[in-house]
């Protein structure tokens, strides 16, 4: 275990201030290396085996027993700025109960940490999809129809006409459970078996119902933000082309930047409703039925392929840092054209769409051409490339990767 205080005259625009991002994957690694090359001393906390700890811009690591329940998680920030010295270091979440467990306890995390994560008011909408879906229809933003059955007896009001989703509100218990974003039905039997499942997983008052919009990854989009006063500051739209896994997926695979001005509309609505600060993703997909931008999921955080932004001109855990630092933030703009890829997740997945007759080689591979930013392997950083390759194994038990 590697334990190191910041170095207090590391080079670097915020005078020896540090980072510590929270969780160390890929996503982790992104934030890691954004900060580093400015010299920024950043630490990473992890209860994973963790790919970041080998990047050459990592100053120190820990390996900490817990961080999915929130109280243990805010006890293990305040032990660690004590013990490690990092007071005053900008802190960076990288999974959904992690921002939950800052913003609910952020008037405590302050006397220790700058917090980029906003207030539990700005919060809740994003990590609650019950009051995601419901503000946006008020809002006028398009979504999928959805149902919110709180019995049993509540499922005979779904209309089965077509196929549905079966999902939790809050997906964090739920994933950790099953590895799934939610299931398909498309018979009542199915429903009614899977509702029973989900119920002893979750309870009857976290489940969500929704139609299942048709269509593949050249419908599925993302907006990027950092949002700040009502305004983006920098901003980044994308088309989500391939998924993890492929019909419900976790974590995008392959993502290619590109202009789509209507998404900005709907996203900045619900932002500045609100009232949000900080790095934000909203998810999108587009309905072929009415050509219709649908909103899926609000990321209160970074998202997985943030470190997209740096390639094409949008830095974005950097520009949060010192925007809480401060200093000045210049407003910015991702341009498009510009492929980001995870070749660990994206070529197994591949290989299954192949396997099954959803995706021919031959076009699966001329998309390769032009990818810019892989999200693991860097020649500039090779250690954490080579470290996943021998963390594959335990990357999938755990997680499924």
């Amino acid at each position: 275990m590697n334990r190191h205080p910041f170095r207090k005259n590391a080079a670097g625009p915020g005078s020896g201030v540090g980072a510590v991002v929270v969780g160390g994957d890929y996503q982790g690694l992104g934030i890691v290396r954004s900060l580093g090359r400015y010299g920024v001393p950043v630490t990473v906390l992890d209860d994973e085996r963790s790919i970041s700890r080998v990047s050459r811009y990592v100053t120190g690591h820990e390996r900490v027993p817990e961080l999915r329940d929130a109280g243990e998680t805010v006890r293990i920030l305040i032990d660690a700025c004590k013990r490690l010295g990092l007071h005053g270091a900008v802190l960076y979440p990288t999974r959904e109960e992690t921002v939950a467990a800052i913003a609910a306890n952020r008037e405590e995390l302050s006397e220790y940490y700058k917090l980029p994560t906003p207030a539990w008011q700005a919060v809740q909408p994003a990590w609650d999809k019950r009051e995601t879906y419901q503000r946006a229809e008020r809002l006028g933003i398009p979504i999928p129809r959805c149902w919110f059955p709180e019995s049993f007896a509540d499922l005979d009001q779904i209309d089965l006409s077509s196929p549905v989703i079966l999902k939790p509100a809050i997906k964090e218990n739920f994933f950790y459970e099953t590895r799934a974003k939610a299931w398909r039905v498309d018979t009542r039997a199915e429903l009614e078996a899977v509702y029973r499942k989900a119920v002893d997983i979750v309870g009857e008052a976290e489940i969500i119902v929704q139609e299942l919009i048709p269509g593949g990854g050249d419908r599925q989009f993302g907006y990027c933000a950092f949002f700040k006063d009502g305004e983006a500051v920098a901003e980044m739209t994308v088309r989500r082309l391939r998924q993890h896994p492929s019909d419900f997926g976790r974590a995008s695979t392959f993502v290619e930047t590109i202009d789509l001005p209507e998404l900005a509309k709907h996203s900045l609505t619900f932002l500045r409703d609100i009232g949000y600060y900080g790095l934000v993703e909203l998810e999108y997909k587009q309905d072929e039925r009415d050509g219709q931008y649908k909103l899926l999921d609000v990321n209160a955080r970074t998202w997985g392929y943030h470190s997209l932004g740096y390639t094409a001109g949008a830095d974005f855990p950097y520009l949060v840092y010192r925007d809480q630092l401060g200093l000045p933030v210049t407003e910015c703009r991702a341009r498009a054209g510009v492929r980001w890829l995870r070749l660990a997740t994206d070529l197994p997945n591949a290989a299954l769409d192949i396997k099954a007759g959803k995706l021919k080689v031959w076009p699966y591979l001329k998309t390769f051409r032009g990818v810019q930013t892989e999200a693991v392997f860097s020649l500039r950083d090779p250690l954490p490339g080579l470290y996943e390759v021998a963390l594959l194994p335990y990357l999938f038990f755990k997680r499924g990767l």
